[in-house]
């Protein structure tokens, strides 16, 4: 398990979380502002019928995958019983070198999720090898028009060469600007020569 530091998101000196407010507040706000006006409609405020319900989890990540051209993808269904449980015990394999991306599709319920962030933390024998943070964006309830957000990541290249190859441990986690944790899990990956 990673570390408590490891896991926590970088801050930007000054920044203070804005205050909360209900859909209906936001779709309210300064109707006459152009500039909140663009915003909201980049969030797609005005579009469609919300399709969580009060109860239900502000976010939920739906699936991950790993991107490869010229292969097949590799998808994880996190919503399927045991997944995430499962991760850490079945690694998959990344060729040395290899260029990939992850993809991210999930839910957003009920109200505006603020400052979505991926971070990850990667290990091998037990020392830290990497920290990765990825600033996902901000995003209206999904909607009938859009039921599923998707979000692809940065390109990465696998490391290569004799001592790169191996068995690696990592912890993901998905949050908020409010510090609230919607995904928290382990899963591991194998680098090698081939596939």
């Amino acid at each position: 398990m990673a570390d408590h530091d490891d896991l926590t998101a970088s801050k930007t000196e000054g920044f203070k979380v804005g205050e909360k407010k209900t859909l209906q507040e936001y779709q309210e706000l300064d109707k006459d502002d152009e500039a909140l006006n663009r915003w909201k409609a980049s969030l797609g405020l005005n579009s469609g019928t919300p399709i969580g319900q009060p109860g239900d989890p502000k976010c939920v990540i739906k699936s991950l995958t790993l991107v490869v051209k010229g292969r097949n993808d590799v998808v994880i269904d996190l919503s399927a019983p045991g997944a995430v449980d499962d991760l850490k015990n079945k690694p998959f394999t990344i060729k040395e070198g290899a260029s990939f991306h992850i993809r991210a599709d999930f839910q957003v319920n009920h109200e505006v999720l603020s400052g979505l962030k991926y971070l990850q933390v990667v290990k091998r024998k037990g020392i830290r090898v990497s920290k990765d943070e990825e600033m996902l964006g901000s995003y209206a309830p999904s909607t009938t028009d859009k039921p599923v957000y998707t979000k692809n990541f940065a390109e990465e290249e696998a490391p290569s060469g004799m001592i790169a190859r191996g068995h690696y441990n990592a912890t993901s986690k998905f949050l908020d600007d409010d510090e609230h944790t919607h995904l928290q899990f382990e899963w591991a990956f194998d680098i090698a020569k081939d596939w």
